[in-house]
């Protein structure tokens, strides 16, 4: 046998920016462009959806609250508590037949203001914080950070802040200590050089003309509260504030082909997800898009892939589409349906190849990664894709010329983490894990390639078109 036919029966994953011709460069790029303003634009699941139903109702998506029947082509909507939502266009087959979905998350990790988070100390205000998802706490200290979220005051009213975006807005920032004086800190280890209580934020310093208040500085920021927002301190207990990082997702290298931002994990799977289905108009099976909030705390609550959100969603499907509701309707509708669960993998980095498994691993610009399990240790805490599943789904990536790469999340015993594919395998569904890879994962500010970005937005469009 020749070294050409070997080579012609082992497997190697490709490069994405050598299978492309100019032109579709040009599109890679655009498409690009247009993804790194949203995720600019939108830093919380708030925001996100918001967006995205704007861009939904554009397209001709009708909230399903407002549907009485569903027939092939229709296209509806649901949106959850604000942060989560559901899209379908229905599809040609039979509804029972099953849907074709493809699930992602729209939270990343992030600090949350405590609900009595304002005090003063050492002659600065300052905003206490319990950061949201796994972080490296180091990493959040002395960085522009960026205010948003909602505050929902006591008769029900809704302000909404947004901060720190703007060139002309204020930052907000977390300190640290001076080298010259960092001896202890710096014997600790890593994990425990800044602990999650000294992620206290610095949000002013200029005290109030009264020399009858106690708290100068805090009640300045109090006053300014109430004249800019017409907020109070008992406000805060029932607000929903984000502190972000307040960086622009920009291109990254000298052939500007990473993009380098907040958030990618996992709005990069959403924001492709969403564009995928807006380009669908008459699948065969019925096309679904699930953006759910909360997978990075262990998808628990109202609006993560623990709640009811969506068996509720697809049990409103069936009673709209048939003219007699039944409950084994609604079974048959999920134990038949098949679902790419559209979450992030870590990329290879060469300064860290220790924790990486070199033939089992994510490579910046090889494309859309599928992983057939995740999880940690014996495969725990996942679930894992069939040979069935996983041919079909290759079979349909290498007919439509997606490009893409099989990989697992590091070395086998050196970590490991979860998606939302456990909790909708649950349902009896066949489902894979795909989406494109993430260097500097739960940063606060991640890097991908453009290449993949695209890939991921072609291998969903054609799982829920085809």
């Amino acid at each position: 046998m020749t070294e050409e036919k070997k080579a012609d029966y082992a497997y190697q994953a490709k490069n994405a920016w050598t299978e492309m011709e100019v032109d579709e460069r040009e599109e890679v790029f655009d498409f690009n462009k247009k993804y790194a303003e949203f995720i600019s634009n939108n830093k919380t699941e708030r925001e996100f959806a918001s967006a995205a139903i704007r861009k939904l109702e554009a397209a001709g998506f009708k909230n399903i609250d407002q549907v009485e029947q569903l027939k092939a082509g229709d296209k509806i909507y649901s949106l959850n508590r604000s942060r989560a939502l559901m899209a379908a266009v229905i599809g040609q087959d039979d509804l029972a037949a099953g849907l074709k979905l493809v699930g992602s998350h729209i939270d990343s990790p992030r600090l949350d203001l405590k609900p009595n988070p304002l005090y003063e100390a050492g002659e600065m205000a300052m905003f206490k914080t319990h950061y949201y998802g796994g972080i490296k706490k180091y990493q959040w200290v002395t960085m522009p950070l960026a205010l948003h979220g909602v505050i929902i005051k006591e008769d029900g009213s809704k302000v909404e802040i947004k901060l720190g975006e703007e060139a002309n807005d204020p930052v907000f920032f977390i300190s640290d200590i001076l080298p010259h004086l960092g001896k202890e800190q710096m014997k600790k280890s890593m994990s425990e050089g800044i602990s999650g209580e000294q992620l206290n934020v610095v949000i002013g310093s200029i005290p109030v003309a009264d020399s009858e208040v106690k708290e100068k500085i805090k009640t300045a920021i109090l006053e300014y509260l109430k004249r800019e927002y017409e907020i109070t301190g008992e406000d805060f207990i029932s607000a929903e504030l984000q502190l972000v990082p307040a960086y622009k997702t920009r291109d990254a290298g000298f052939d500007r082909g990473l993009l380098a931002g907040y958030g990618h994990d996992d709005r990069v799977c959403s924001y492709t997800a969403l564009e995928a289905i807006l380009d669908i108009d008459n699948p065969k099976s019925t096309a679904v898009i699930l953006l759910m909030d909360r997978e990075e705390v262990g998808s628990m609550g109202n609006t993560g892939m623990q709640s009811h959100f969506f068996e509720d969603q697809v049990a409103n499907l069936v009673d709209l589409y048939y003219a007699d509701y039944s409950e084994l309707l609604v079974r048959k509708v999920l134990q038949n349906s098949k679902v790419l669960s559209a979450d992030v993998n870590a990329a290879y980095d060469p300064d860290f190849a220790d924790v990486y498994a070199k033939h089992n691993s994510a490579y910046l610009g090889k494309g859309v990664v599928v992983s057939k399990y995740t999880g940690a240790r014996g495969k725990s805490g996942s679930s894992e894709a069939s040979a069935e599943f996983m041919g079909e789904v290759r079979g349909l990536f290498n007919r439509a010329g997606v490009v893409w790469q099989p990989a697992e999340l590091g070395k086998v015993d050196a970590g490991g983490g979860g998606t939302i594919a456990q909790f909708l395998a649950n349902y009896n569904m066949d489902v894979l894990d795909c989406g494109p890879a993430v260097l500097s994962m739960h940063s606060p500010y991640e890097v991908v390639s453009k290449a993949d970005v695209y890939h991921s937005y072609l291998a969903y469009n054609v799982f829920l078109e085809k």
